[in-house]
């Protein structure tokens, strides 16, 4: 099943699925911002990979607004190559407005993940020979005053269905992608990606979260983020390399 067919059906899941307080409004990007999304996988998802690196869920600045996992805009548009239309959610929480390509906020964890990409590889083409970004969770879950409310915070009733099949959502990527390894952005994501997939040769590690509230991603994410890749056996391109 390829990464377009496995979104689409990941979409329709866990749209079907039911949030209650102090959940107030859910949005579900692989539906509303499917064009820029598929057309991040179509031109970013390979496979025999080094690595798949695994988010949580999307960020309402970021994937959010453009359908791409950790999707600063400008990174999106000028590194990526991406900039599609982004339709509205059914139901649009006020503090929290879907602008898409036109978003002016900042999403932090993206403009620090994406930015080590361009910085350590140069090239989207030369990561993705090696690597893809993808998200665990593809919904954006709001309390009624606009806070943001990560997956692992939902109730366990409502935990169970939508990790269930978030769950076969990654078995069938990693079944795709062919990764060596799956690599948790956060503890969260190596935890769900070791439930998922079980008993595996695949090894399974983790980074460091890029998020500005994680007071050790504040001290300099980007060094420890490599320490901790160079740690589990990942090699990367020397600057010198990329300047050539």
């Amino acid at each position: 099943m390829s990464p377009i067919r496995i979104s689409r059906w990941l979409a329709r899941e866990v749209d079907s699925l039911q949030f209650s307080a102090p959940i107030d409004c859910v949005y579900n990007p692989l539906i509303y911002a499917r064009k820029p999304h598929e057309a991040y996988l179509k031109r970013h998802a390979k496979q025999g990979l080094d690595a798949l690196f695994l988010g949580m869920n999307p960020g309402p600045w970021g994937m959010a607004q453009t359908g791409v996992p950790f999707g600063e805009v400008s990174f999106v548009r000028d590194f990526l190559g991406i900039d599609e239309a982004v339709n509205q959610p059914p139901v649009i929480h006020p503090k929290r407005p879907i602008n898409g390509f036109e978003c002016t906020r900042s999403e932090v964890s993206g403009r620090r993940l994406w930015g080590w990409v361009q910085d350590r590889f140069r090239k989207a083409s030369t990561f993705n020979k090696r690597f893809f970004i993808a998200n665990y969770c593809p919904l954006v879950f709001m309390e009624e005053s606009g806070r943001n409310r990560t997956p692992d915070k939902l109730s366990l009733q409502e935990r169970e269905p939508l990790f269930l099949t978030c769950d076969e959502a990654l078995r069938r990527l990693v079944k795709w992608c062919q990764p060596k390894c799956v690599i948790g952005i956060g503890k969260f994501a190596e935890g769900r990606a070791l439930a998922a997939l079980g008993k595996t040769d695949r090894a399974i590690g983790t980074i460091l979260h890029p998020s500005p509230a994680s007071p050790a991603a504040n001290r300099g994410w980007q060094e420890q983020a490599e320490k901790q890749l160079q740690r589990q056996g990942i090699k990367l391109p020397s600057y010198a390399a990329n300047t050539k």
